[in-house]
């Protein structure tokens, strides 16, 4: 008997991947498997974070391997898809992650300390200077409209978001589905409905309609 799809997640800026749990949880009760994979955010840019994960990817020999991943996790696996195209097959899920660059960021960036504050996650990263997507995999993007956050008080983010990313950062070409979730950017981890939509996507490929 084979054994269940495993899904490698990864956490956001400033994370470790513990605050994942409950969506691990949730994932685990549908039937797969999970594996927190954990990076130094602001030690490593999103292109060497990258190649640690196919590393492991490689190690672990799966047949297949899924990934969900939150804010910056997910321009982290931009780069992985793009510079190693011969990876197991598989889907991806992002939840709030600003696949246009992030305006938080940017505004950050522009004096000393929050360019020490957000470390290397500006390179390649959320500064934008992002691969494209490559359309021989499938993406399903989670966008949260709840603007809790702390990034409403560094830029003026265009409405929806999500107190830290805003709906339009969040869209990318050859996407195969874009949703919407009433959550903050945190709280997309704990949201029961963000969870469904992350399975739903996992098993067909697409967002069933709600």
């Amino acid at each position: 008997m084979s054994a269940p799809p495993l899904v490698i997640c990864l956490h956001g800026l400033f994370f470790t991947g513990h605050e994942m749990f409950l969506l691990r949880r949730r994932l685990e009760r549908a039937g797969y498997r999970t594996l927190r994979f954990h990076y130094p955010s602001r030690r490593m840019s999103p292109p060497e974070v990258a190649g640690r994960l196919a590393r492991l990817v490689q190690e672990l020999g799966e047949e297949r391997v899924h990934f969900v991943a939150h804010s910056l996790g997910g321009l982290v696996l931009r780069h992985l898809y793009h510079d190693r195209p011969q990876l197991p097959p598989g889907r991806a899920v992002t939840l709030g992650t600003p696949h246009q660059g992030s305006c938080v960021a940017r505004e950050l960036a522009r004096r000393r300390p929050g360019r020490w504050l957000l470390g290397a996650s500006i390179r390649q990263g959320l500064l934008g200077d992002l691969p494209p997507w490559p359309a021989s995999r499938e993406l399903g993007i989670i966008a949260g409209t709840l603007p809790l956050g702390l990034g409403r008080l560094i830029c003026e983010l265009p409405q929806p978001n999500d107190g830290a990313v805003s709906l339009e950062e969040t869209h990318l070409p050859g996407a195969s589905g874009h949703v919407m979730v009433r959550a903050s950017h945190l709280g997309l981890l704990w949201s029961p409905r963000c969870a469904r939509m992350c399975i739903e996507f996992l098993r067909f490929g697409r967002f069933l309609p709600q």
